[in-house]
């Protein structure tokens, strides 16, 4: 059995998440870790979020581990807060999921989400109940702690051109999405000489203004705030800030894959090197890598996995594309408020629009659909999936992968969600739509029949 997904437990308040799981949950983790261990621990805006904390310390304290609590601060900066100053770091954050869900992230010393390998370890204690429970004198010690957020908006400027940015003075529409970024980004972006016009800027774990998932259907009041107010661009966070989605300044949203490329286009201009990205990445992300001699590693979907690919090649750079953005430099992590400092920066030195410099990159187009799933047929849908296209070109690193001349599809099962994805591109839109749709009615005809 498994308690970890793609990034990391979550479940719905009351059901799943009960006061009695969360407490086992942190005995689990304290018990995993050596006796007097320093955990750094922070959470999203969610209102269950003092509830799933409470719950976890007080699991925790009860190991004789000691807890240092930052409060409410994206997941990026609690994990920048762990390298730091922690042994261990735990993020209670749904990220995109709608506000009945939590989560918990675990954050490993160096910052980066723990390996699976020590997943699984938590895991056998918490389902063998072998937890380590101290006398009271033991008890571990419990102290909040501020200024977490401060110091992650200060290590963001040590990377990038301050005064660069400064001179351009650009105007920034920001949408937070009423999570944890209310109290980072819009403070980044005042350091960096930038008028802030702000929308779902206060923290608000109902998400009253749109779901946290920064997709176009819940971007459209800042779409119409770019284009109304002349900003020169629009950046979106989800609700634990580890991703950022961009509106160039005519008001088009650009998927993930864009801004992606554009990062490793700039980067692979100045240095080769190796660039990680997992399966679902646009094709332009590796014509741009490789146009400038540099080369493209392929992983699973997932974060964690990019991550960790990156420290074993030593890569200059990697990401995902759904808008999460990783630079070595700075962590091992995806960092929307650094991929926001970043964007900043190429718009300054080369003195060009987010959209001059969007329209140079090759242009593909893109699908992204889902289809439920329970999550105990996923692994059978799976296996009839590879053999209904045993005879096509595919690759099986991460679900099933369908390569044509100019266009492909990836069929995966979510790790976080009962769901399907399925991303697919083309050169053209017309082709995009009809192999999307295609392979979609495929997938339901397996899901029905499973």
């Amino acid at each position: 059995m498994r308690l970890f997904g793609t990034n990391g437990i979550r479940g719905k308040i009351g059901e799943e998440f009960t006061p009695d799981f969360l407490v086992r949950i942190g005995m689990a983790i304290g018990s995993y870790l050596p006796r007097g261990s320093k955990i750094i621990i922070g959470m999203d805006t969610r209102i269950s979020g003092e509830m799933v904390k409470n719950a976890v310390i007080s699991g925790l304290l009860s190991t004789g581990v000691n807890v240092i609590d930052i409060g409410i601060a994206p997941t990026p900066a609690i994990q920048l807060y762990t390298k730091k100053h922690g042994d261990f770091g735990i993020a209670i954050t749904a990220s995109h999921n709608p506000p009945e869900f939590n989560g918990l992230k675990c954050i490993w010393r160096d910052g980066t989400e723990l390996p699976r390998e020590e997943e699984e370890k938590i895991e056998s204690i918490f389902f063998s109940s072998n937890f380590r429970i101290v006398s009271w004198k033991e008890v571990g010690k419990y102290m909040s702690q501020c200024g977490a957020n401060e110091e992650y908006i200060e290590a963001i400027l040590s990377h990038v051109d301050v005064e660069k940015i400064k001179k351009r003075r650009f105007t920034v529409a920001l949408d937070c999405a009423n999570g944890a970024s209310c109290f980072t980004t819009p403070y980044l972006l005042e350091k960096l000489g930038c008028r802030v016009l702000s929308i779902n800027c206060q923290p608000d774990g109902t998400f009253p203004g749109h779901e946290s998932e920064p997709r176009p259907e819940n971007l459209q009041d800042l779409l119409f705030l770019v284009k109304e107010s002349g900003a020169d661009l629009g950046v979106a966070h989800d609700g634990d800030a580890d991703r950022a989605i961009f509106i160039d300044e005519k008001g088009r949203y650009l998927y993930g894959d864009k801004t992606l490329a554009l990062v490793d286009k700039e980067i692979a201009k100045r240095k080769g090197g190796k660039f990680v990205t997992p399966v679902s990445t646009s094709m332009v992300f590796e014509k741009v890598v490789k146009k400038y001699g540099g080369e493209v590693i392929y992983t699973k979907v997932g974060a964690p996995i990019v991550a960790r690919k990156m420290i074993e090649e030593n890569a200059i750079f990697g990401g995902e594309e759904n808008g999460g953005l990783i630079f070595p430099e700075h962590q091992y992590c995806r960092d929307g408020a650094m991929a926001l400092a970043k964007i900043l920066e190429i718009m300054a030195k080369n003195g060009k629009k987010l959209s001059q410099l969007i329209d140079e990159l090759p242009n593909y187009y893109q699908m992204k659909l889902s289809i439920q799933c329970d999550n105990d047929k996923k692994d059978k849908v799976l296996e009839r999936l590879k053999q209904e296209l045993k005879d096509e070109n595919i690759k099986t690193l991460d679900g099933v992968k369908i390569i044509g001349e100019d266009w492909w599809v990836l069929i995966r099962p979510s790790g976080t969600e009962p769901i399907y994805r399925i991303y697919a591109e083309a050169r053209n839109e017309e082709k995009v739509k009809k192999i999307a749709e295609k392979y979609r009615k495929i997938l339901e005809r397996i899901v029905k029949g499973v």
